[in-house]
């Protein structure tokens, strides 16, 4: 649970870090130009039915065309959890040109669209609605049986003796919640569902009609709990509208809201820019003297554990595990900073004994416990590597803060100078071959035209005389180590 919440707010974007006894637990980053889209509602239009893939392209007002699958499509899911109805193919609930309501369940990430549904759900402070359905539903993590009753029970008074009041899911949060708290998130996720419905019958298809709220709104609705000591923010705009949203929705955090009014920087105070920027860097270190390894691929994400310069004081058996214990713990930190999800691979440094790799993959669903996420461990392969899946609901850290290098394309390595020089000898030789020019100017860069001066200078020469022709060469400041042109004088 999150003690304490920093709160950086420009213009531009809004941070978010969450720490827990005093270490930096989650960061969140809102651009005003990015904002997630998970949780909005638009009227769309169906453009185009793919029976094929059992999917649909559907059209919001974005860049790219959403995308809609038919067991998002609200009355599919119903049919399938009935025995008395066939579950119809998309082409008999959707067409082209159709309008309906839909509501973003994934944000696009890389080249995909959004992920849609036709299954809405508002999210209050301690109850989640669903507007089409009509059952009460309790978060899992509310473990205690007689709390589970009581909160069902309080919840179903409040509403309407018919189902026209729809279905709500009660939030973790809503644990130990007076009825008085129940009734009013009932109150305002009704309202809520109104204005939606009236707004969707006065747009045009393409439109949104209910956006989620901003980061620092869902910091109060989301993250902060009571056991959440104190939300520092630095803005005034922000720490207003906060108050205001706490008073009506969170009273017992208002006295938890500060405005941080001191010269020096919120998040330099509490070191968090620093962490922001090790958050991107491939490796982490580890107290130890061990360090961890993480690569962000389009298909999954892979750590590897080394020991480093952990020598341990006992055994190497007991080096190793201590090393994958304490990265065990740094894993599950690093998911949740770097916002990493999909297939994740961990190579944890071989271990011969049962017990420790035991202790290790118990110390890691341990670590893990406590994530917002969901997460699934499936535990060690016959290959000794751990395999786990991580939902993605949103960018990763990279992702938001960083884009493809320009020198080596995303390779994360470029061609050595040596290389370069070759390939140029090579492309000479074939423009001579092709065309009758006085002169053959090679344009590179400095490192590059360096080498070509000294250690390839006898290479030089001699291709020169082979085409029976000069070779000048000139340096160019713009051009990276791979660039390179052949100018035919």
């Amino acid at each position: 649970m999150a003690e304490e919440i920093l709160i950086n707010v420009t213009p531009q974007e809004t941070r978010v870090a969450v720490l827990n006894h005093g270490v930096i637990d989650e960061l969140h980053i809102e651009r005003a130009s990015h904002r997630g889209l998970v949780g909005n509602i638009y009227l769309g239009r169906v453009a185009r039915v793919l029976p094929g893939m059992q999917s649909a392209f559907v059209e919001i007002g974005l860049e790219r065309a959403a995308f809609l699958h038919v067991a998002d499509i609200w009355e599919y899911r119903q049919a399938q959890h009935s025995p008395e109805i066939t579950p119809k193919p998309i082409e008999k609930h959707l067409h082209e040109g159709q309008s309906l309501i839909v509501q973003v369940i994934k944000d696009p990430i890389g080249t995909k669209g959004a992920r849609l549904s036709t299954q809405i759900s508002l999210a209050g402070r301690l109850l989640v609605h669903l507007p089409q359905d009509s059952h009460i539903g309790i978060s899992q993590r509310i473990e205690d049986e007689s709390e589970r009753t009581l909160l069902k029970t309080t919840l179903t008074s409040l509403l309407p003796a018919d189902a026209a009041h729809g279905g709500y899911i009660i939030r973790t949060m809503a644990e130990k919640s007076a009825e008085r708290d129940l009734a009013r998130d009932v109150a305002y996720l009704t309202k809520l569902w109104a204005d939606v419905q009236a707004r969707a019958k006065s747009v045009k298809p393409g439109t949104v009609i209910h956006q989620d709220l901003t980061l620092a709104e869902r910091v109060l609705r989301d993250f902060a709990t009571e056991d959440t000591q104190r939300l520092f923010v630095d803005s005034p705009g922000a720490h207003q509208s906060m108050i205001e949203f706490a008073t009506r929705y969170a009273p017992a955090l208002t006295d938890r809201l500060r405005l941080h009014q001191a010269v020096r920087p919120l998040f330099d105070m509490y070191g968090v820019e620093q962490e922001i920027e090790r958050a991107i860097h491939r490796r982490v270190d580890l107290k130890s003297g061990g360090y961890v390894i993480i690569d962000q691929t389009e298909a999954l994400t892979t750590i590897d554990v080394n020991t480093g310069g952990f020598v341990g004081v006992r055994s190497f058996d007991d080096t190793i595990f201590k090393t994958n214990l304490e990265a065990a713990q740094t894993i599950a930190r690093q998911l949740r900073l770097r916002n990493l999800g999909g297939i994740i691979i961990i190579d944890f440094i071989d271990m011969d004994l049962p017990e420790h790799r035991e202790a290790v993959l118990d110390a890691l669903n341990a670590a893990i416990a406590t994530d917002r996420t969901r997460l699934t461990v499936n535990g060690f392969t016959h290959l000794g590597l751990v395999e786990m899946t991580r939902k993605r609901t949103r960018e990763s850290l990279a992702h938001v803060l960083c884009e493809t290098c320009p020198t080596c394309s995303g390779r994360g390595e470029i061609k050595t100078a040596q290389t370069v020089c070759y390939e140029i000898l090579r492309e000479v030789m074939r423009e001579a071959k092709q065309f009758n020019p006085r002169e053959f100017r090679i344009l590179a860069s400095q490192s590059v035209i360096d080498l070509l001066l000294d250690d390839e200078s006898a290479a030089l020469a001699h291709l020169s005389g082979d085409i029976g022709k000069p070779v000048s060469l000139q340096v160019e400041t713009g051009y990276t180590q791979e660039q390179f042109d052949i100018v035919l004088l």
